[in-house]
């Protein structure tokens, strides 16, 4: 059971997240909070595995309010939602304790694996974002012209198909329907990719994917 705790200020949206993560067995929503100072106090005496900030703005509170989370609870895996993004704002929130981002383009798809993926230690960054991050590193790539190669060996034939379906885009739902396995097969194959290059995330995994010519660009 993956326990979660949901902050947002405005009721309304609040239950609505809460009421879509209780639909889903293996989530437990163990307390839902629309007060910063509320939040704090909560976090120092409740265990929480994901802590869901759904954030209207991105501003110098917002961020301070992360990096007191990380001091109070450093266990605890902070996923943030806002429809504000940009590669700036990302990484202004990764570096004040975020390890997941959903933009505004996300799906309960997107939601549910995000709680899993980071539930497992790894980020997590929805399609937007890693699309914006990629067209950069892609960029890269082209101007220095580095040809190195990573080591791919170590992968089975399974994982590397994953990995070029994950280059078209494609959900662990939709992986999971296109080669007729379940969906926590394909969230443990991406988690052994992971482990075995070291990888952190799946922006990591599409690079590694690029680079070694498994995805075309």
């Amino acid at each position: 059971m993956i326990d979660i705790a949901v902050f947002d200020e405005h009721n309304l949206v609040l239950q609505g997240i809460s009421g879509l993560l209780a639909g889903i067995s293996d989530f437990r929503v163990v307390f839902t909070c629309c007060d910063r100072g509320v939040l704090s106090e909560k976090l120092k005496h409740i265990k929480v595995n994901i802590l869901i900030l759904n954030l209207h703005e991105i501003s110098v509170r917002n961020l301070n309010l992360m990096a007191q989370i990380k001091m109070i609870s450093p266990n605890v895996r902070i996923l943030v939602m806002s429809v504000i993004e940009g590669e700036e704002i990302v990484l202004k929130t990764i570096k004040a304790g975020a390890k997941g981002f959903l933009g505004k383009d996300s799906t309960l798809n997107d939601l549910t694996e995000a709680v899993y993926t980071l539930r497992s230690g790894h980020d997590y960054f929805s399609k937007s974002i890693t699309q914006m991050v990629l067209t950069r590193y892609i960029s890269g790539i082209r101007n220095d012209g580095s040809s190195e190669k990573a080591e791919i060996s170590q992968l089975s034939a399974r994982q590397v198909e994953i990995l070029k379906l994950m280059g078209d885009s494609l959900s662990n739902q939709e992986i999971a329907e296109r080669l007729f396995i379940s969906v926590r097969t394909v969230e443990t194959h991406k988690n052994h990719i992971m482990q075995k290059l070291n990888l952190r995330s799946t922006v990591d995994m599409i690079k590694f994917a690029i680079k070694n010519n498994i995805i075309d660009i």
